[in-house]
């Protein structure tokens, strides 16, 4: 899940408020600690950006997508790998690039419209056929990452589009067309930025006339107040003032409908605070627990989940913010300065790791016979002194008002790093700024940013869904241009055979590690915690999880 976008301000829109708090306190039960039955009010740290997962690709827009909406697949419980969603079966052809799906039937969206193979379609042109600011990688990040263009694109740094087309073969059958074998189908078709949505309320409420300008987007109806999917639930309403965004049981759902009648989502940004409340008893539930919170909340008897470590801290070395760090010994130098073993041990909860590649070793491709850089402080002044860089100056940007799951505490991760660089002769310029959209925006575009640390929660169990997103073509966040690397993330991703897949992932970690774009930092089992009372939630490594199973013990 990406946290390597810019992330657009949320429009300015009037959004009728929910008394949620009254309504919430009337749900209470006499003594019970502020729990209620069938309402869950759980905290994330921060808001939404939009509900529209197709325009989305930040983690707390993406949490609410998967309980409203769903995909053709879906990762299996708990895990990574793909299992039935919308479809019931896929199945490719002899090439690799025609894949049937085999769809459910019955379901209804929540307007109460047929899901079917043409709505499939509808979806699917919908995305390919994009003009204007929808072909923004601000706006429809996902696809281009996973589709690379559009049937026309608008920009020359758009490539060929994955996607070829869609034939309804029947009203439950379907045939997507791609115009090469690549890893990244049919895992990619799980993420939430590929949920279908009802033809209808696309059309009704212009789910594609997004205006304004790439510094201010302009978001339609459809993607701020009429969310409508086929998941457990659906949307009721986002009070943007009071940073409370509710969602209710869908009683006409296909399979087995939400144990809980409402659900809450209330952004709580300070860690502290959210815990707080959960002590309270006015969250049942938040995520992105503090390391140093994890052992007092169990011993308390909340309910911990933890969640495998599948994601990745890097340093980002931005290539053209200064013109020394196009000089492999300068980033050499930074990876051999910086105590990562430290930072784990200090700062991440226990199970944290140092990491070796851009992706845990939980993934197939992870390499461990790759270029290591051990601190070793006296060698990075070494290396800087041959480069001719000793009284470097470099800015290096952090995020504020955001916990990530990789990032438990960025301020504290800052200054440990920064004090680091400080130490072998490297002059640091702090540039803090609020996550969304000042340090996502300032970080992942132009050249005025040196160093800034970010990560990724893995989509999918494919290790391109890391490294390729990362480094197979140009970005602004590392500033550089290197052929021969891309030419080879392009061999890989074609590969059809899996294990050859694998075999090729290994040789570009090694080749990602000589060539040092950045420094992988960590990876970070993050945790997640529950009422005392709330049970039926699995914790996901794709921060997955899936309250329509939540209850209260009675």
């Amino acid at each position: 899940m990406r946290a390597t976008r810019p992330k657009a301000a949320i429009a300015a829109v009037a959004v009728a408020a929910l008394a949620v708090a009254g309504c919430a306190e009337s749900d209470r039960e006499e003594g019970s600690g502020g729990s209620k039955k069938d309402t869950l009010v759980f905290g994330v740290a921060g808001d939404p950006k939009v509900l529209d997962p197709s325009l989305a690709s930040d983690g707390e827009s993406l949490r609410v997508a998967r309980q409203v909406f769903e995909t053709l697949l879906r990762a299996e419980e708990g895990g990574t790998k793909p299992s039935p969603g919308l479809a019931e079966s896929w199945t490719p052809d002899s090439t690799g690039t025609v894949w049937t799906f085999k769809l459910r039937s019955g379901v209804k969206f929540h307007d109460g419209t047929d899901f079917n193979a043409e709505a499939v379609c509808v979806n699917f042109n919908r995305w390919y056929n994009a003009k204007g600011l929808m072909q923004s990688p601000d706006v429809t990040a996902y696809w281009q990452d996973v589709m690379g263009g559009y049937a026309q694109n608008e920009s020359p740094d758009l490539g060929e589009s994955l996607f070829k087309s869609c034939t309804v073969k029947d009203p439950t059958t379907v045939d997507l067309a791609f115009t090469r074998v690549s890893s990244k189908i049919p895992a990619a078709l799980m993420l939430p930025s590929f949920s279908i949505h009802s033809p209808k309320a696309l059309e009704e409420y212009k789910a594609s006339d997004v205006t304004g300008t790439a510094e201010d987007i302009k978001y339609p109806p459809y993607a701020l107040e009429h969310p409508t999917g086929t998941g457990p639930f659906k949307f009721k309403g986002w009070d943007i003032a009071n940073k409370t965004l509710t969602i209710e049981r869908n009683e006409d759902y296909w399979g087995e409908k939400a144990k809980l009648k409402t659900l809450i989502f209330k952004t709580i940004s300070d860690e502290n605070a959210r815990k707080q409340a959960l002590r309270s008893g006015d969250i049942q539930g938040y995520d992105l627990v503090g390391p140093a919170d994890v052992e007092p909340l169990k011993g308390e008897g909340f309910n911990m989940l933890t969640r495998p470590a599948f994601n990745i801290l890097y340093l980002a070395i931005n290539q053209k913010g200064n013109p020394k760090l196009a000089d492999l010994k300068v980033r050499q130098a930074i990876a051999h300065a910086l105590n990562r073993q430290a930072l784990v041990d200090s700062k991440l909860p226990p199970g944290g790791q140092v990491a070796v590649n851009f992706f845990p070793d939980t993934v197939e491709g992870w390499n461990g016979d790759v270029t290591k850089y051990d601190y070793n402080p006296e060698k990075a002044k070494q290396l800087l002194a041959e480069a001719g860089a000793a009284n470097l100056t470099l800015r290096f940007h952090y995020p504020t008002e955001v916990t990530r799951p990789y990032m438990p505490n960025p301020k504290d991760l800052f200054e440990l790093l920064s004090a680091d660089l400080q130490a072998v002769g490297i002059k640091i310029e702090p540039i803090p700024l609020k996550w969304s959209p000042d340090y996502l925006n300032a970080t992942t575009s132009g050249d005025k940013h040196d160093l800034h640390f970010l990560g990724w929660t893995g989509d999918y169990g494919d290790g391109y869904n890391f490294i390729g997103t990362f480094f197979d073509r140009q970005k602004d966040e590392w500033g550089f241009n290197n052929p021969e690397l891309f030419a080879q993330f392009k061999d890989a991703d074609s590969t059809a055979d899996p294990a050859a897949r694998v075999e090729k992932y290994k040789g570009l970690n090694k080749s990602i590690m000589d060539f040092l774009p950045g420094v992988p930092i960590s990876h970070s089992p993050p945790a997640i915690v529950l009422g005392k009372d709330v049970t039926g939630v699995t914790a996901s490594p794709l921060t997955d999880e899936r309250f329509a199973t939540a209850e209260f013990k009675s």
